[in-house]
């Protein structure tokens, strides 16, 4: 279907002479298109945006559209000798879209497309794994999306994006920008249902030039505000100052240690440690957003790696249930020592494989434990030790997930403990349906609340 162009205005931003750009940054970028999208609230759309550029553009607007906020990782594919010149573009899902009139006119062969392209599907893996720990997006499938990036040049990025989701069934796609170069937009039109731009010049001059400030985003800010866009905003800052927010690395021996994040209330009533599942990580976007919900509820949250990045390369260790225990013993320990958490009662929160570990876990710590939480989780991984799990423990599983609700009902029969089993209805393993993972967290909250928070006062 032909799409519409919507601009605000063309021609060229004052910058390109001597006056202002047409936007401070990106946030700002991001703020003004919010106001042009704002007609697309009532179709409950999915914002995707385009890494890294995109993301804190694309923050603005799903937090003005109170819609959900992933990314949808593409990478150019850049030209022999200039990088930063895209021969074409992949995207998520073997998307592959090449500029054959640019390839042509740089006399670029087929063996060193072939190379160029290889580079930039294994960053694309990379970044990937990075943003996402191996856990599938946001459904986009039968759905309003809006593609959101900072800027269009060659459009070849953007293309490959609209190909990935025409591939994954999605119902309409609005491509929106704050600024594109109008050669790009037309071409565009062709493959999106609509494309949405604050401005259209005819002379672009390169995106960064229609912004004050165009400093590269780093993929700590990436993580941070798709975790939970709503704790970024102007007014929650009020509530989170003085808290403690850092990186830090829990020592495991002679090592490097374990690299975790911290985030620490003033008064916080307990601190719940994270073990993710297999192929997963810290960065991953449901954990995060399930700790940043804790945090509104006065509870201190550490996600960590439980093995070091040499370590997740052997397949053998991201099973090995006692080692991760082990790693979750020695967090425990640290948390214990540490003069930002020393005296706060811990809880566990487990999702699939890490489950079974913080249940391991929680059976060797005995007292120092005081609640578990499994996501998703494989308890039956840690069926010998579930006798002896003395902490409040709450198995969530969605609905939809079948196998693991058998294995989750097996397992609740062999603990003695205070226990519960709460199915989420129409949730699958991920819970990545609308307002699952938010349910998890609410009954995440509720368990650790009740369970931690009267020891702060004892």
């Amino acid at each position: 279907m032909p799409g519409r162009i919507t601009s605000i205005f063309e021609g060229r931003p004052d910058s390109a002479t001597s006056g202002p750009s047409a936007f401070r940054d990106r946030r700002d970028a991001g703020r003004q298109l919010a106001s042009l999208v704002s007609g697309l609230a009532g179709e409950q759309p999915v914002v995707l945006a385009l890494p890294r550029g995109g993301v804190p553009v694309a923050f603005e607007v799903a937090r003005a559209l109170d819609a959900p906020l992933d990314v949808l990782v593409v990478r150019k594919i850049g030209a022999p000798g200039n990088p930063e010149l895209a021969m074409g573009a992949v995207a998520e899902g073997n998307v592959r879209v090449l500029e054959r009139e640019t390839i042509a006119a740089l006399l670029v062969s087929e063996v060193e497309l072939e190379q160029a392209t290889r580079r930039a599907e294994e960053e694309l893996l990379t970044r990937l794994h990075r943003y996402r720990a191996g856990q599938p997006g946001v459904p986009v499938a039968e759905r309003t999306v809006l593609v959101v990036d900072d800027g269009i040049a060659t459009g070849a990025t953007v293309s490959a994006a609209i190909q990935a989701l025409r591939d994954r069934g999605a119902a309409r796609i609005v491509v929106a920008v704050p600024v594109a170069a109008a050669p790009s937009a037309r071409r565009l039109r062709r493959q999106a249902d609509e494309v949405l731009c604050i401005t259209e010049p005819t002379d672009l001059r390169g995106v960064g030039a229609w912004y004050e400030d165009f400093r590269q985003v780093d993929d700590a800010q990436v993580t941070a505000l798709l975790a939970d866009p709503a704790a970024d905003s102007p007014a929650r800052e009020a509530d989170t100052r003085g808290w403690t927010r850092c990186p830090v690395r829990v020592p495991i021996g002679p090592g490097p240690g374990l690299e975790a994040d911290l985030v620490v209330a003033p008064h916080a009533v307990g601190l719940v440690i994270f073990a993710h599942g297999s192929g997963s990580s810290r960065h991953s976007s449901r954990n995060r957003h399930v700790a940043a919900r804790l945090n509104e509820h006065g509870l201190a949250t550490l996600l960590l790696d439980l093995l070091t990045s040499e370590e997740e390369l052997d397949r053998a260790k991201v099973f090995d249930i006692r080692l991760l225990a082990g790693r979750l013993l020695e967090a425990t320990r640290w948390a214990t020592h540490e003069a930002t958490t020393a005296g706060l009662p811990i809880g566990y929160f487990g999702a699939s494989t890490g489950a079974g570990a913080a249940l391991v876990s929680a059976a060797q710590s005995g007292p120092a434990v005081g609640a578990v939480v499994s996501r998703g989780g494989r308890p039956d991984l840690a069926e010998e030790r579930l006798h002896e799990v003395r902490a409040p423990t709450l198995l969530i599983v969605g609905g939809d997930d079948r196998l693991v609700l058998d294995l989750n009902r097996s397992a609740a029969e062999h603990l003695v403990c205070d226990h519960e089993l709460t199915v989420v209805p129409g949730a699958t393993h991920l819970f990545e349906e609308p307002g699952t993972l938010d349910r998890v967290a609410e009954l995440a909250a509720a368990w650790f609340g009740e369970r931690l928070a009267p020891h702060a006062d004892a």
